[in-house]
Protein backbone atom coordinates (compact mmCIF):
# COMPACT_ATOMS: atom_id res chain seq x y z
CA UNK A 1 0.00 0.00 0.00
CA UNK A 2 1.67 3.78 -1.17
CA UNK A 3 0.61 6.23 1.61
CA UNK A 4 0.71 9.99 0.53
CA UNK A 5 4.12 11.58 2.67
CA UNK A 6 3.78 12.21 5.97
CA UNK A 7 3.93 15.67 5.83
CA UNK A 8 0.94 16.04 3.41
CA UNK A 9 -1.14 13.38 5.40
CA UNK A 10 -0.69 15.74 9.06
CA UNK A 11 -1.80 18.78 6.96
CA UNK A 12 -5.22 17.38 6.09
CA UNK A 13 -6.05 15.50 9.56
CA UNK A 14 -5.21 18.96 11.06
CA UNK A 15 -8.06 20.50 9.22
CA UNK A 16 -11.14 20.17 11.56
CA UNK A 17 -9.40 18.78 14.45
CA UNK A 18 -9.60 20.39 18.05
CA UNK A 19 -6.55 18.42 19.52
CA UNK A 20 -4.44 15.37 18.73
CA UNK A 21 -3.08 14.16 21.75
CA UNK A 22 -0.04 13.45 20.74
CA UNK A 23 1.03 14.86 17.56
CA UNK A 24 4.23 13.65 17.58
CA UNK A 25 2.98 10.31 17.88
CA UNK A 26 0.55 10.22 14.70
CA UNK A 27 3.78 11.56 12.99
CA UNK A 28 5.68 8.26 14.12
CA UNK A 29 2.91 6.13 13.73
CA UNK A 30 2.16 7.66 10.22
CA UNK A 31 6.01 6.87 9.28
CA UNK A 32 6.07 3.54 10.06
CA UNK A 33 2.60 2.50 8.65
CA UNK A 34 3.79 4.59 5.31
CA UNK A 35 7.41 2.34 5.66
CA UNK A 36 5.46 -0.82 5.97
CA UNK A 37 2.96 -0.23 3.98
CA UNK A 38 0.68 -1.13 6.75
CA UNK A 39 -2.75 0.97 7.28
CA UNK A 40 -3.45 2.43 10.41
CA UNK A 41 -6.56 1.28 12.05
CA UNK A 42 -8.54 4.33 13.02
CA UNK A 43 -11.87 4.13 15.10
CA UNK A 44 -14.66 6.04 16.33
CA UNK A 45 -17.73 4.74 18.41
CA UNK A 46 -21.25 5.70 18.04
CA UNK A 47 -24.20 4.83 21.17
CA UNK A 48 -27.04 4.53 18.71
CA UNK A 49 -28.72 6.43 21.28
CA UNK A 50 -31.17 8.13 18.65
CA UNK A 51 -32.81 6.51 15.11
CA UNK A 52 -30.73 8.55 12.70
CA UNK A 53 -27.75 9.85 11.94
CA UNK A 54 -27.76 14.43 11.96
CA UNK A 55 -25.20 16.62 10.77
CA UNK A 56 -23.51 16.43 13.92
CA UNK A 57 -22.75 13.15 14.04
CA UNK A 58 -21.24 13.68 10.39
CA UNK A 59 -18.16 15.83 11.47
CA UNK A 60 -16.34 12.75 13.08
CA UNK A 61 -17.44 10.39 10.13
CA UNK A 62 -16.14 13.07 7.76
CA UNK A 63 -12.53 12.94 9.72
CA UNK A 64 -12.81 8.84 8.96
CA UNK A 65 -13.62 9.43 5.61
CA UNK A 66 -10.32 11.54 5.35
CA UNK A 67 -8.45 8.70 6.87
CA UNK A 68 -10.25 6.60 4.28
CA UNK A 69 -8.66 8.45 1.25
CA UNK A 70 -4.97 8.49 2.44
CA UNK A 71 -5.37 5.17 2.50
CA UNK A 72 -6.02 3.45 6.36
CA UNK A 73 -8.66 1.05 7.44
CA UNK A 74 -11.37 2.82 9.45
CA UNK A 75 -13.63 0.70 12.31
CA UNK A 76 -17.18 2.57 12.74
CA UNK A 77 -17.90 0.93 15.78
CA UNK A 78 -21.50 0.38 17.17
CA UNK A 79 -21.82 0.62 20.83
CA UNK A 80 -24.24 -1.58 20.98
CA UNK A 81 -23.39 -2.84 24.38
CA UNK A 82 -22.68 0.41 26.03
CA UNK A 83 -25.42 2.26 24.38
CA UNK A 84 -27.41 0.04 26.69
CA UNK A 85 -25.97 2.03 29.62
CA UNK A 86 -26.35 5.25 29.02
CA UNK A 87 -23.07 7.74 28.72
CA UNK A 88 -23.44 10.25 30.90
CA UNK A 89 -20.67 13.01 29.15
CA UNK A 90 -21.52 16.78 29.62
CA UNK A 91 -24.62 15.59 31.24
CA UNK A 92 -25.67 16.82 34.75
CA UNK A 93 -28.19 13.26 35.50
CA UNK A 94 -28.46 9.86 34.78
CA UNK A 95 -29.74 9.45 30.93
CA UNK A 96 -31.88 6.76 29.99
CA UNK A 97 -30.54 3.50 29.31
CA UNK A 98 -31.48 1.88 26.22
CA UNK A 99 -33.31 -1.49 25.71
CA UNK A 100 -31.94 -3.87 23.25
CA UNK A 101 -34.46 -3.79 21.00
CA UNK A 102 -34.34 -0.12 20.78
CA UNK A 103 -30.48 -0.52 20.37
CA UNK A 104 -30.45 -2.76 17.46
CA UNK A 105 -32.98 -1.01 15.55
CA UNK A 106 -30.80 2.38 15.69
CA UNK A 107 -27.55 0.29 15.09
CA UNK A 108 -29.71 -1.01 12.02
CA UNK A 109 -30.48 3.02 10.92
CA UNK A 110 -26.61 4.11 11.32
CA UNK A 111 -25.52 0.87 9.54
CA UNK A 112 -27.55 2.31 6.39
CA UNK A 113 -26.81 5.73 6.93
CA UNK A 114 -23.25 5.72 7.23
CA UNK A 115 -22.66 4.72 4.02
CA UNK A 116 -23.90 7.85 2.38
CA UNK A 117 -20.32 9.59 4.18
CA UNK A 118 -17.83 6.36 4.17
CA UNK A 119 -16.80 3.97 1.13
CA UNK A 120 -18.32 0.80 1.73
CA UNK A 121 -15.44 -1.39 0.52
CA UNK A 122 -13.30 0.22 2.94
CA UNK A 123 -14.72 0.16 6.12
CA UNK A 124 -15.00 -2.39 9.05
CA UNK A 125 -18.32 -2.59 10.82
CA UNK A 126 -18.77 -3.62 14.41
CA UNK A 127 -19.76 -3.88 17.45
CA UNK A 128 -18.71 -3.97 21.16
CA UNK A 129 -21.40 -6.95 22.13
CA UNK A 130 -19.02 -9.29 19.82
CA UNK A 131 -16.71 -8.97 23.36
CA UNK A 132 -18.40 -7.66 26.14
CA UNK A 133 -21.57 -10.40 25.22
CA UNK A 134 -19.40 -12.86 26.28
CA UNK A 135 -17.28 -11.98 29.13
CA UNK A 136 -17.36 -13.62 32.73
CA UNK A 137 -17.17 -11.32 35.85
CA UNK A 138 -14.29 -11.95 36.38
CA UNK A 139 -13.07 -10.26 33.19
CA UNK A 140 -14.83 -7.27 34.36
CA UNK A 141 -13.11 -7.06 37.69
CA UNK A 142 -9.72 -7.55 35.73
CA UNK A 143 -10.76 -4.40 33.45
CA UNK A 144 -11.97 -2.31 36.75
CA UNK A 145 -8.58 -3.31 38.98
CA UNK A 146 -6.99 -1.65 36.06
CA UNK A 147 -8.42 2.13 36.81
CA UNK A 148 -8.95 3.69 40.03
CA UNK A 149 -12.34 5.91 41.33
CA UNK A 150 -9.91 8.85 41.67
CA UNK A 151 -9.08 9.09 38.24
CA UNK A 152 -12.44 8.66 37.34
CA UNK A 153 -13.82 11.54 39.40
CA UNK A 154 -11.07 13.55 37.63
CA UNK A 155 -13.86 13.60 34.58
CA UNK A 156 -15.49 17.19 35.03
CA UNK A 157 -19.74 15.76 34.55
CA UNK A 158 -19.09 13.16 37.41
CA UNK A 159 -17.08 15.68 39.84
CA UNK A 160 -19.64 18.41 39.42
CA UNK A 161 -22.52 15.72 40.31
CA UNK A 162 -20.37 14.11 43.19
CA UNK A 163 -20.06 17.58 44.40
CA UNK A 164 -23.36 18.65 44.00
CA UNK A 165 -24.68 15.45 45.85
CA UNK A 166 -26.65 14.08 42.71
CA UNK A 167 -26.85 10.21 42.03
CA UNK A 168 -23.72 8.71 39.93
CA UNK A 169 -24.27 4.79 39.55
CA UNK A 170 -21.71 2.47 39.71
CA UNK A 171 -22.29 1.37 36.16
CA UNK A 172 -21.93 4.81 35.02
CA UNK A 173 -18.47 5.03 36.38
CA UNK A 174 -17.47 1.59 34.86
CA UNK A 175 -18.94 3.20 31.27
CA UNK A 176 -15.39 4.90 30.60
CA UNK A 177 -13.68 2.02 31.59
CA UNK A 178 -15.75 0.14 28.92
CA UNK A 179 -15.77 2.49 26.25
CA UNK A 180 -11.70 2.57 26.71
CA UNK A 181 -11.56 -1.34 26.83
CA UNK A 182 -12.95 -0.78 23.26
CA UNK A 183 -9.69 0.15 22.04
CA UNK A 184 -8.01 -2.10 23.40
CA UNK A 185 -10.29 -4.92 22.03
CA UNK A 186 -9.32 -3.56 18.17
CA UNK A 187 -5.94 -2.35 18.91
CA UNK A 188 -6.98 0.91 17.95
CA UNK A 189 -3.59 3.30 16.68
CA UNK A 190 -5.84 6.17 16.54
CA UNK A 191 -9.70 7.06 18.09
CA UNK A 192 -11.45 9.91 16.78
CA UNK A 193 -14.05 11.68 19.26
CA UNK A 194 -16.24 14.53 20.00
CA UNK A 195 -14.12 16.93 22.32
CA UNK A 196 -16.89 15.81 25.36
CA UNK A 197 -15.21 12.32 24.70
CA UNK A 198 -11.73 13.73 25.39
CA UNK A 199 -11.66 12.11 28.82
CA UNK A 200 -13.03 8.43 27.74
CA UNK A 201 -10.87 8.38 24.81
CA UNK A 202 -7.69 9.27 26.95
CA UNK A 203 -8.65 5.59 29.04
CA UNK A 204 -8.72 4.22 26.10
CA UNK A 205 -4.91 5.20 26.16
CA UNK A 206 -4.05 4.40 29.37
CA UNK A 207 -5.86 1.07 29.58
CA UNK A 208 -4.20 0.07 26.34
CA UNK A 209 -0.41 0.85 28.32
CA UNK A 210 -2.04 -1.69 31.05
CA UNK A 211 -2.57 -4.50 28.44
CA UNK A 212 1.07 -3.76 26.73
CA UNK A 213 -0.44 -2.15 23.59
CA UNK A 214 0.68 1.07 22.01
CA UNK A 215 -1.60 3.72 23.20
CA UNK A 216 -3.95 5.19 20.19
CA UNK A 217 -3.32 8.98 19.17
CA UNK A 218 -6.40 10.55 20.55
CA UNK A 219 -7.92 13.30 18.05
CA UNK A 220 -10.58 15.18 18.93
CA UNK A 221 -13.39 16.95 16.46
CA UNK A 222 -15.52 20.60 17.62
CA UNK A 223 -19.05 20.01 18.77
CA UNK A 224 -21.78 21.02 15.86
CA UNK A 225 -24.02 23.91 17.34
CA UNK A 226 -27.58 22.68 16.71
CA UNK A 227 -30.08 25.08 15.01
CA UNK A 228 -31.15 26.97 18.05
CA UNK A 229 -27.13 28.50 17.90
CA UNK A 230 -27.17 27.45 21.57
CA UNK A 231 -26.56 23.62 22.66
CA UNK A 232 -24.70 20.92 20.55
CA UNK A 233 -26.95 19.32 17.81
CA UNK A 234 -29.18 16.79 19.32
CA UNK A 235 -32.22 14.88 18.31
CA UNK A 236 -33.81 14.96 21.48
CA UNK A 237 -33.31 19.49 21.71
CA UNK A 238 -35.18 19.60 18.22
CA UNK A 239 -32.22 21.62 17.11
CA UNK A 240 -30.86 18.57 14.90
CA UNK A 241 -30.74 18.37 10.88
CA UNK A 242 -30.74 14.60 9.74
CA UNK A 243 -28.98 13.42 7.04
CA UNK A 244 -32.20 11.28 6.03
CA UNK A 245 -34.63 13.94 5.90
CA UNK A 246 -36.06 15.81 3.04
CA UNK A 247 -34.16 18.31 0.91
CA UNK A 248 -36.67 20.81 1.65
CA UNK A 249 -35.71 19.82 5.40
CA UNK A 250 -32.47 20.13 5.45
CA UNK A 251 -32.53 23.35 3.33
CA UNK A 252 -35.00 24.75 5.29
CA UNK A 253 -33.24 24.00 8.82
CA UNK A 254 -29.76 24.71 7.48
CA UNK A 255 -31.46 28.52 6.67
CA UNK A 256 -32.17 28.69 10.33
CA UNK A 257 -28.99 28.26 11.89
CA UNK A 258 -27.38 31.60 13.42
CA UNK A 259 -25.24 33.71 11.32
CA UNK A 260 -22.10 33.17 13.76
CA UNK A 261 -22.11 29.49 12.75
CA UNK A 262 -22.07 29.80 8.85
CA UNK A 263 -18.06 29.60 9.19
CA UNK A 264 -18.19 26.40 11.13
CA UNK A 265 -20.92 24.50 8.78
CA UNK A 266 -18.84 25.13 5.96
CA UNK A 267 -15.75 23.89 7.80
CA UNK A 268 -16.95 20.85 9.72
CA UNK A 269 -20.08 19.50 7.69
CA UNK A 270 -19.86 20.63 3.89
CA UNK A 271 -17.01 19.20 2.66
CA UNK A 272 -15.42 22.95 2.04
CA UNK A 273 -11.73 23.17 1.33
CA UNK A 274 -9.69 25.61 3.73
CA UNK A 275 -9.60 28.00 0.49
CA UNK A 276 -13.47 28.23 0.17
CA UNK A 277 -13.95 28.76 3.50
CA UNK A 278 -11.33 31.65 3.55
CA UNK A 279 -13.66 32.54 0.83
CA UNK A 280 -16.80 32.20 3.25
CA UNK A 281 -15.16 34.43 5.77
CA UNK A 282 -13.90 37.07 3.22
CA UNK A 283 -17.07 37.81 1.53
CA UNK A 284 -19.15 37.67 5.33
CA UNK A 285 -16.47 40.61 6.20
CA UNK A 286 -17.07 42.16 3.40
CA UNK A 287 -20.47 42.79 3.95
CA UNK A 288 -21.94 39.90 1.68
CA UNK A 289 -25.61 38.95 2.69
CA UNK A 290 -25.49 36.20 5.41
CA UNK A 291 -28.91 34.95 3.48
CA UNK A 292 -27.59 34.57 0.44
CA UNK A 293 -24.00 32.67 2.11
CA UNK A 294 -26.25 30.67 3.80
CA UNK A 295 -28.26 29.35 0.76
CA UNK A 296 -25.50 28.38 -0.63
CA UNK A 297 -24.45 26.46 2.36
CA UNK A 298 -27.67 25.17 2.65
CA UNK A 299 -27.85 23.97 -1.44
CA UNK A 300 -23.97 21.98 -0.59
CA UNK A 301 -25.30 20.19 2.41
CA UNK A 302 -28.57 19.17 0.46
CA UNK A 303 -26.41 17.92 -2.26
CA UNK A 304 -24.36 16.03 -0.56
CA UNK A 305 -27.13 13.51 0.90
CA UNK A 306 -29.39 13.94 -2.30
CA UNK A 307 -27.51 15.27 -5.22
CA UNK A 308 -27.21 17.96 -7.25
CA UNK A 309 -30.95 17.85 -8.51
CA UNK A 310 -32.46 17.84 -5.23
CA UNK A 311 -30.43 20.52 -3.88
CA UNK A 312 -31.57 23.16 -7.10
CA UNK A 313 -34.92 21.96 -6.39
CA UNK A 314 -34.84 22.67 -2.89
CA UNK A 315 -33.12 26.15 -3.18
CA UNK A 316 -36.06 27.20 -5.58
CA UNK A 317 -38.64 26.07 -3.51
CA UNK A 318 -37.20 28.36 -0.78
CA UNK A 319 -36.90 30.68 -2.41
CA UNK A 320 -40.42 30.61 -3.94
CA UNK A 321 -41.86 30.09 -0.64
CA UNK A 322 -40.12 31.79 2.05
CA UNK A 323 -39.35 34.87 -0.23
CA UNK A 324 -42.51 35.08 -2.09
CA UNK A 325 -44.96 33.92 0.45
CA UNK A 326 -45.83 30.91 -1.72
CA UNK A 327 -47.50 27.63 -0.36
CA UNK A 328 -44.94 24.90 -0.33
CA UNK A 329 -45.74 22.56 -3.16
CA UNK A 330 -45.58 19.65 -0.58
CA UNK A 331 -47.10 19.90 2.99
CA UNK A 332 -46.95 16.84 5.15
CA UNK A 333 -49.89 15.33 6.40
CA UNK A 334 -49.77 13.98 10.27
CA UNK A 335 -52.87 13.06 12.00
CA UNK A 336 -53.42 13.96 15.52
CA UNK A 337 -55.89 12.63 18.30
CA UNK A 338 -57.32 15.09 20.47
CA UNK A 339 -58.47 12.95 23.57
CA UNK A 340 -61.61 14.16 24.82
CA UNK A 341 -62.15 16.34 21.79
CA UNK A 342 -60.48 19.14 22.50
CA UNK A 343 -56.41 19.75 22.33
CA UNK A 344 -54.27 23.09 23.70
CA UNK A 345 -52.27 24.51 20.98
CA UNK A 346 -48.99 23.28 22.91
CA UNK A 347 -50.02 19.50 22.84
CA UNK A 348 -51.05 20.50 19.00
CA UNK A 349 -47.69 21.30 18.01
CA UNK A 350 -45.42 18.75 19.65
CA UNK A 351 -47.72 16.00 18.40
CA UNK A 352 -47.74 17.40 14.99
CA UNK A 353 -43.77 17.44 15.12
CA UNK A 354 -43.57 21.29 15.02
CA UNK A 355 -41.97 21.84 18.55
CA UNK A 356 -40.23 19.36 20.60
CA UNK A 357 -41.75 19.80 23.71
CA UNK A 358 -45.57 21.79 24.72
CA UNK A 359 -43.24 23.95 26.75
CA UNK A 360 -41.18 25.31 23.47
CA UNK A 361 -44.62 25.27 21.42
CA UNK A 362 -46.07 27.95 23.86
CA UNK A 363 -42.80 30.02 23.37
CA UNK A 364 -43.13 29.92 19.45
CA UNK A 365 -46.51 31.07 20.05
CA UNK A 366 -45.74 34.22 22.51
CA UNK A 367 -42.68 34.82 20.02
CA UNK A 368 -45.86 35.54 17.33
CA UNK A 369 -43.98 32.34 15.01
CA UNK A 370 -47.37 29.79 14.84
CA UNK A 371 -50.28 30.60 12.43
CA UNK A 372 -53.16 28.45 11.47
CA UNK A 373 -54.42 28.77 8.40
CA UNK A 374 -52.59 31.70 7.63
CA UNK A 375 -53.80 33.13 10.63
CA UNK A 376 -51.45 34.64 13.52
CA UNK A 377 -52.12 32.50 16.80
CA UNK A 378 -51.62 35.07 19.71
CA UNK A 379 -52.75 33.06 22.50
CA UNK A 380 -50.72 30.50 23.88
CA UNK A 381 -53.75 28.91 25.57
CA UNK A 382 -55.89 28.27 23.03
CA UNK A 383 -57.56 25.23 22.84
CA UNK A 384 -58.73 23.64 19.61
CA UNK A 385 -61.93 21.97 18.83
CA UNK A 386 -61.64 18.18 17.27
CA UNK A 387 -64.34 16.56 15.63
CA UNK A 388 -65.17 12.65 14.99
CA UNK A 389 -63.80 10.89 11.45
CA UNK A 390 -62.67 12.19 9.44
CA UNK A 391 -61.53 14.74 11.36
CA UNK A 392 -60.55 18.82 10.54
CA UNK A 393 -58.15 19.76 8.73
CA UNK A 394 -55.28 22.45 9.64
CA UNK A 395 -52.93 24.02 7.70
CA UNK A 396 -49.78 24.84 10.70
CA UNK A 397 -47.04 27.00 10.04
CA UNK A 398 -44.11 27.67 12.54
CA UNK A 399 -42.11 30.25 11.59
CA UNK A 400 -41.32 30.54 8.03
CA UNK A 401 -39.68 26.98 7.61
CA UNK A 402 -41.91 24.27 9.45
CA UNK A 403 -44.99 23.23 7.59
CA UNK A 404 -48.06 21.07 8.13
CA UNK A 405 -51.49 20.12 7.17
CA UNK A 406 -52.85 18.27 10.67
CA UNK A 407 -55.88 15.68 10.85
CA UNK A 408 -56.88 16.82 14.10
CA UNK A 409 -59.77 14.22 15.04
CA UNK A 410 -61.62 13.38 18.49
CA UNK A 411 -60.18 10.74 20.58
CA UNK A 412 -63.17 9.29 21.29
CA UNK A 413 -63.79 8.34 17.62
CA UNK A 414 -60.49 8.11 16.62
CA UNK A 415 -60.52 4.24 18.62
Amino acid sequence: MKFPPVPEQLAQLRLGTEEIIREEELRAKLERSRRDGTPLRVKMGFDPSASDLHLGHTVGIRKLAQFQRLGHEVIFLIGDFTGRIGDPSGRKETRRALTKDEVLVNAKTYTDQVFRILDREKTVVDCNSRWYGGMAFEDVLEISSKYTVARILERDDFSKRYRDGRPISLLEFLYPLIQGYDSVALRADVELGGTDQKFNLLVGRELQREYGQEPQVVMTVPLLVGTDGKEKMSKSLGNAIGITESPREIFGKTMSIPDAEIVNYFSLVADASPSEVEAVESDLAAGVNPRDVKAGLARRIVALYHGDEAADAARSEFDRVFREGAEPDAIETVRVVAPGGRILIGHLLQRAGLAPSSSRAIRLVQEGAVHIDNARIADEKLSLDAPGEPGRELLVRVGRKQWKRVILVSGADAQ
